[in-house]
């Protein structure tokens, strides 16, 4: 099973939900997807969904899953690793409504460049992304989170280093 998670935040991401589709009607995905969608209006038509479910749902849909697929949040992020979880990443952009800013866009180039998610910034690149992880030739890293600081730390560090 996949989970597809994108969090409360009012803003919806319906590109990733009517990409998703397309990919399940290819048979690009053949596993069973399960996404929270938030307050997005598109409504998937190959998979199940919720809105929005609770903390208790949600780790459970985490440790039921192969890998995740995730908004570029931070902390959705970093539940899935923290539980081994192979992370996809899909950037909400500005330009499409879908965030009030593009921070997401620094978020998953500092995940991505550790090799700790598969980052994705446009909807054509999400295919790659799960056929990587489908096949194994991801060369993700396993996330050892042994400072709770770590992630503002590596964030911080990607922005000094690259803004």
């Amino acid at each position: 099973m996949i989970f597809v998670t994108v969090g409360s935040r009012n803003y919806p991401f319906n590109r990733l939900f009517i990409e998703l589709d397309k990919l399940c009607e290819e048979g690009v995905i053949k596993d069973e997807i399960f996404a929270q969608i938030g307050t997005s209006t598109y409504k998937p038509k190959h998979y199940k969904y919720k809105d929005f479910i609770s903390q208790e749902e949600f780790v459970d849909y985490i440790e039921k899953s192969k890998y995740v697929i995730s908004h570029g949040a931070s902390g959705s992020i970093m539940k899935a690793l923290n539980a081994d979880k192979k992370v996809i990443a899909v950037t909400r952009l500005e330009k499409y409504g879908e965030h009030i800013n593009d921070h997401q866009i620094q978020n998953n180039e500092a995940f991505g460049s550790n090799s700790y998610v598969l980052p994705v910034y446009e909807m054509d690149e999400l295919k790659d992304a799960i056929i990587k992880i489908q096949t194994g030739k991801d060369n993700l890293k396993k996330w050892e989170n042994k400072d709770p600081m770590a992630i503002v730390n590596m964030i911080d560090n990607f922005i000094q280093d690259n803004w």
